[in-house]
């Protein structure tokens, strides 16, 4: 297992995180799944001995029973080095202010996961997704104190757009509040359109990046093919609309790449998926889930998987997102002057 710096913070994570959607199995995230705590144990400590340091939840997660299956597991004394990740925005329950940014509610919301994970400090405490409402500096100021109470050790965000996270990052330094170290994206051969704001922030800002749905929940697998219905058992088969599939031709094109290099290596096309991303630049780890040991032990796998500079090629080839404006036009006429967070989108480009 590799282990890579979180940002521009001294804390080194591997580059597998554990993600823990499938624990508890209560309302929407039923269909993930519905581990209990024995069967959620064994997974975790597949993925603990296979150097995994780092395990991802979310209090929202079947309304904070996966967080509370985790603390059965890992509640208390830790073993050595495992750390936590949970998030905090989206309602856990009906008052109005049960919800949001604000500095009532995330302070509350990390008392409560720090409660149901039976922890007194959570290693990465991550805005789950922008608050257009509170303003930033209450934000800031809620998670900088959360910081300084011990609480919380580093703090980043999760799904924000570009000029949310760049905001964000102004209200902290110019106030002196505790700084984002991270974000966490969804980011795919399929999806790739981080590549145009959230990964040049990475790289210009100093932000570690966290991926999830790194296989796009499933369809990346090489369990869904071409003209064929979705498996019985898989969240598309349950009706899950994330991510949204705008190309399906594309996306088929994609996953056939994949089952023919993976089938050239002897390995499964989620394992060159996974591959793929954690050779991006920027990426620190990729978040990975699952129901079965057989499905963590082929992820986990992925973390000694190297591909060739040829098979990288061909997939960049047939998942390519288009050049929008203005990077086209930074293409052709400002490039004798692109930084090194300007050429992860069109550094390839230039290759041409």
């Amino acid at each position: 297992m590799e282990y890579r710096l979180l940002g521009r913070s001294g804390l080194k994570i591997s580059t597998i995180t554990m993600g823990t959607m499938t624990f508890g199995g209560k309302g929407w995230a039923k269909t993930v799944g519905e581990l209990g705590v024995s069967e959620a144990r064994r997974l975790t400590d597949m993925c603990l001995d296979a150097g995994v340091n780092l395990i991802d939840t979310a209090d929202v997660y079947s309304d904070g029973v996966c967080e509370e299956v985790l603390g059965e597991i890992i509640g208390g004394p830790r073993k050595n080095g495992v750390l936590i990740a949970t998030k905090a925005r989206f309602p856990m329950g009906s008052d109005p202010n049960d919800a949001g940014s604000s500095r009532y509610h995330l302070i509350r919301a990390c008392e409560a996961s720090l409660r149901r994970l039976k922890t007194d400090v959570i290693d990465l405490y991550q805005l789950h997704e922008w608050d257009g409402v509170t303003p930033l500096e209450e934000t800031m100021e809620a998670l900088d104190t959360l910081v300084r109470q011990g609480k919380v050790r580093y703090v980043g965000c999760s799904n924000f757009s570009g000029w949310h996270i760049m905001k964000a990052l102004g209200v902290s330094e110019r106030d002196r509040r505790a700084r984002f170290v991270s974000q966490q994206i969804h980011y795919t051969l399929e999806a790739r359109e981080a590549e145009y704001e959230l990964l040049p922030i990475t790289v210009d800002q100093g932000l570690g990046v966290l991926v999830w749905s790194p296989i796009a929940g499933g369809l990346l697998s090489g369990k869904h093919r071409r003209n064929q219905a979705a498996p019985e058992g898989t969240r598309q088969f349950a009706g899950w609309t994330e991510p949204p599939i705008r190309d399906e031709n594309r996306l088929w094109t994609i996953v056939e790449t994949l089952v023919e290099i993976g089938d050239g290596r002897g390995v499964s096309a989620a394992r060159v998926a996974l591959a793929w991303l954690l050779g991006r630049p920027g990426i620190t780890s990729v978040i990975v889930g699952g129901r079965t040991p057989e499905q963590f032990a082929d992820n986990l796998a992925a973390a000694d998987l190297t591909l060739t500079a040829e098979e990288r090629a061909r997939l960049d080839a047939v998942s390519a997102p288009p050049i929008l404006y203005p990077y086209w036009h930074q293409l052709n006429t400002a490039n004798d002057r692109l930084s090194e967070a300007d050429r992860v989108l069109l550094g390839p480009h230039l290759q041409d």
